[in-house]
């Protein structure tokens, strides 16, 4: 039988305290501040460190977002005005400490984002970090319980901030901790009795985003533990350091399946009977944004959280579902990161990619009907262009083009690319030899790629064996250029014969005609 699982920090200090008596004697004492009331030593402060400079306005910042981001208007309004206020307000704050005491009950712009996978919410989010210049943790709800044994603590997400900061304490009180999947921790609707678990990552939640002090040295972190029981051997205190999250800005995020629905009995507009099949899902998307745009706290309450939770949360934006013409302009945008990172990876065996704008359409077109959002956009440009990362390297190519056909069928246009580029050496090869330009015919070209494929030959190759007698022939006949055909391909022999056959009967009735005149 399995061990129970402890349920409180104080049963895992004593469970660490009875395991090193038992190996190490009673001489070994363990830090217990928190459950026996023994003296801590100092708190610890970080040097002090220059603090984060702010001093964006709201329109520049959304400027900055419109150069990345396509569509979402009203989602970069509401981040880029409320976040430039919260840092704004902290340098204020910095600045008059006096008045700042004066208001009592400071309420934080913490941001609820709703909308559907893949349009942009964690990006968004990175950017604004990534301008600003702060520490950025992005976690999961789905990943914590309310005691934090299974999955993680929600503290952790605090502790994982200091961690991005260097370490540093001051500058990761100013920094931004992004929880997605946030709808999955609303309580199940007609559940008999409370749902304990995500009510009470909520509750937890909740003293996070307005203001509590975080322990560094999480509880359940059996390294932490130990790491204070050899610092207490040593000095007889306990030394900790505490991280405060008044000042931490909290944005979470969720699909929220079916709140449309609550939104709607509420407004009284419910549709009746059945909507018809032949509706577009893109259609049906864009109804369920304009109804989650009206989305009120009494919604969110319906839908499972708790009406102190949803007050930690005074700033909502919806964002909106992405069209075929969205996810194009995200892939025509000169900062498309599916576009560059996709450039990049063929720069790595210097391979210049471009892509064609009809292939850009053909792309976002097949990325909607996966209904991922944006996220599709990378699953089908890996689909079109990875036989080709494997391939292109090795055949010395040096650069490379997206067309719509390689989208739809990359197989069939990577052996014509390859084969192109055996033909291309081979006819170098005959140029140089015979003073003679050849041009195939494509379906000489396909028919030669079979052939090859069949007797398992390179196309130059099988050129070699099949036109080993053209260069002097066609010498023979006076030719500087030459197009070979597919029945040329098929029977080269047979062809050249009639070839040079022809060529001295046209020279025989010529010379007959001068004989005669």
């Amino acid at each position: 039988m399995s061990e129970q699982r402890p349920i409180n920090p104080a049963e895992i200090q004593k469970d660490i305290k009875e395991f090193l008596e038992q190996k190490y004697g009673t001489q070994v004492i363990i830090p217990q501040a928190e459950v026996e009331g023994i003296q801590e030593g100092p708190h610890t402060t970080d040097p002090e460190e220059e603090p984060i400079q702010f001093d964006l306005k709201p329109e520049e910042l959304e400027a900055f977002l419109n150069e990345y981001v396509i569509k979402q208007t009203e989602a970069k309004e509401v981040l880029a005005t409320k976040i430039c206020t919260h840092f704004n307000r902290m340098k204020l704050d910095r600045e008059n400490p006096e008045d700042a005491h004066r208001f009592v009950g400071n309420i934080k712009n913490n941001i609820l984002l709703i909308g559907p996978t893949g349009v942009g919410k964690t990006y968004l989010i990175k950017l604004i970090a990534q301008r600003i210049g702060v520490p950025f943790v992005k976690g999961d709800a789905t990943k914590f319980s309310e005691t934090g044994y299974v999955g993680g603590d929600v503290e952790d997400l605090v502790r994982e901030l200091v961690r991005e900061a260097g370490g540093n304490i001051e500058r990761a009180q100013h920094g931004i901790i992004y929880i997605d999947e946030i709808d999955k921790i609303a309580s199940t609707p007609n559940l008999v009795g409370p749902d304990v678990s995500r009510t009470g990552v909520q509750r937890n939640l909740l003293k996070l985003m307005e203001e509590t002090e975080v322990d560094l040295k999480a509880p359940h972190d059996l390294a932490s533990q130990m790491e204070a029981v050899m610092q207490f051997q040593q000095s007889g205190k306990m030394e900790r350091k505490k991280i405060n999250t008044r000042n931490i800005l909290f944005i979470v995020s969720g699909a929220f399946n079916e709140l449309e629905e609550i939104v709607k009995r509420r407004l009284n507009k419910r549709s009746v009977g059945f909507k018809p099949e032949s509706e577009r899902a893109e259609d049906r998307e864009v109804g369920r944004a304009a109804y989650l745009k009206q989305v009120a706290s009494e919604d969110l309450i319906e839908y499972g959280f708790e009406s102190e939770f949803i007050g930690r949360l005074p700033v909502v934006a919806v964002l909106e579902p992405l069209t075929v013409d969205d996810l194009y302009e995200i892939l025509k945008n000169p900062n498309s990161s599916v576009i560059l990172g996709k450039k990049r990876d063929f720069e790595a065996y210097g391979i210049a990619l471009t892509f064609e704008d009809e292939a850009l359409r053909r792309l976002s077109a097949l990325a909607v009907q996966e209904q991922t959002g944006a996220r599709a956009l990378v699953s089908v440009c890996e689909r079109a262009l990875l036989k080709f990362e494997k391939k292109l390297p090795s055949n010395e190519i040096r650069s490379f083009t997206v067309t719509e056909a390689v989208v739809d069928h990359p197989e069939a246009e990577l052996r014509k690319l390859l084969i192109s580029r055996e033909i291309a050496d081979y006819i170098d090869c005959f140029r140089k030899a015979y003073g003679i330009e050849l041009r195939f015919d494509d379906d000489a070209l396909a028919f030669l790629a079979e052939e090859a494929a069949r007797e398992g030959l390179s196309v130059v190759d099988l050129c070699h064996r099949r036109f080993n007698d053209y260069g002097h022939g066609l010498k023979l006949l006076g030719q500087t250029g030459f197009r070979l055909t597919l029945a040329a391909a098929e029977r080269p022999k047979e062809h050249l014969d009639k070839l040079v056959k022809a060529f001295y009967n046209q020279k025989e009735v010529e010379a007959s005609r001068v004989d005669g005149q």
